[in-house]
């Protein structure tokens, strides 16, 4: 688990150095414009004390995101900050933990500042949703299948070419039923995420 979290975060490293280094090499319309979808996966680690068990989370989803709905400032230099809903599917592996997997699906804005070069931005979600967790009666894991998410993002993206660009994000993500079962301990966990994001024409 330390390699794949070693190689994630290499992963990461070279996303952000061609989004510092590479932001000007391409000039077009701007993709948030356009609905977009992607595929993103990542490594999570528990960072709650909620569980005794030391939970590990695999997160990959397949993401939608809307043309931009509107936006919150623009400048007239061609920066601007806009707001797009985002809907995903969900599925998780838990490699550590009471449980093997996650199937469920989330809803959140995607706030996101494009710079003048139409090719780099940062973007910021926070949602939830719901879904179905293989609960075992264990101990310290989850309480009953149905189990609600909440989660958080914060990343930047960068076009590699007019339809196709990268991400890399810290993702948290949090599980819970709201207390229908006791004891509920949740999971609490963040970690890396990378994201391959393409629009069909």
């Amino acid at each position: 688990m330390r390699t794949f979290s070693r190689r994630a975060s290499a992963c990461v490293l070279f996303v952000l150095a061609s989004i510092l280094w590479g932001g000007h090499a391409l000039a077009q319309d701007l993709p948030a414009d356009y609905s977009e979808w992607s595929v993103e996966t990542g490594y999570l680690t528990k960072v709650k004390h909620n569980s005794p068990l030391d939970y590990r989370v695999v997160p990959t989803q397949l993401v939608w995101r809307s043309p931009a709905a509107f936006d919150l400032w623009r400048h007239n230099d061609g920066t601007r900050l806009l707001f797009r809903h985002r809907v995903a599917l969900l599925v998780e592996t838990l490699p550590r933990g009471a449980e093997d997997y996650y199937l469920g699906f989330s809803g959140a804005p995607s706030i996101e500042l494009w710079l003048p070069n139409r090719a780099t931005a940062a973007f910021f979600s926070i949602g939830g949703g719901a879904g179905y967790i293989n609960a075992k009666g264990v101990d310290g894991g989850q309480g009953q299948r149905f189990t609600l998410n909440w989660f958080t993002q914060l990343g930047l993206r960068h076009q590699v070419s007019k339809n196709v660009a990268l991400s890399g994000s810290a993702y948290f993500v949090h599980h819970s039923n709201l207390g229908m079962t006791k004891p509920n301990p949740g999971i609490d966990a963040l970690g890396l995420n990378l994201g391959l994001i393409w629009r069909f024409e």
